[in-house]
């Protein structure tokens, strides 16, 4: 019996998009297991604490198979050796996002060797779907129906964003 392909799918998820959703589906064509890490990266003010995102994470791969949702507060090198992952799976939209992840994806191969970044390009039709147009969209009392499931959206409604 072969062992299990681990990926790792890290964000801040505030909140989980469709977007998000895609590149998991897509990293469980290339790996056995997908843990979705909702993590805290402390250069971003966030509308929901880190349990209300890892409950909305849940919610948006709610039957999808292989797939847990986790949340760490430590560093990502350091979840991936913990859950014997050999990829960390991230999507990007444009160049900035490529350039960001390409310096994360070194770092991180710095600390734990074992586990390769793999990039993925956001589906043409998702490259303006962000974190932040969601978090625009809530607080302006827009319709999320387009950029979420709608079991996320239920969470959402009952959690008051912070100010």
């Amino acid at each position: 019996m072969s062992k299990q392909r681990i990926a790792v799918v890290p964000g801040s998820f505030d909140p989980m998009t469709n977007g998000h959703i895609s590149i998991v589906k897509r990293a469980l064509e290339l790996y056995d297991r997908v843990f979705v890490a909702v993590m805290i990266n402390d250069k971003k003010k966030y509308m929901f604490s880190l349990e209300e995102r890892e409950a909305i994470a849940k919610a948006c791969l709610n039957g999808i198979n292989n797939v847990s949702v986790i949340s760490s507060r430590d560093w990502l090198w350091h979840l991936c050796s913990e859950l014997d992952a050999c990829a960390i799976v991230k999507g990007y939209r444009n160049e900035e996002d490529l350039k960001y992840e390409n310096e994360m994806a070194k770092f991180n191969k710095e600390h734990y060797p074992k586990a390769d970044t793999v990039l993925i390009k956001a589906d043409e039709s998702m490259t303006d779907l962000s974190s932040t147009l969601i978090r625009q969209k809530i607080l302006s009392g827009e319709s999320l129906n387009e950029y979420l499931p709608t079991q996320a959206i239920e969470i959402i409604n009952t959690i008051k964003p912070k100010d």
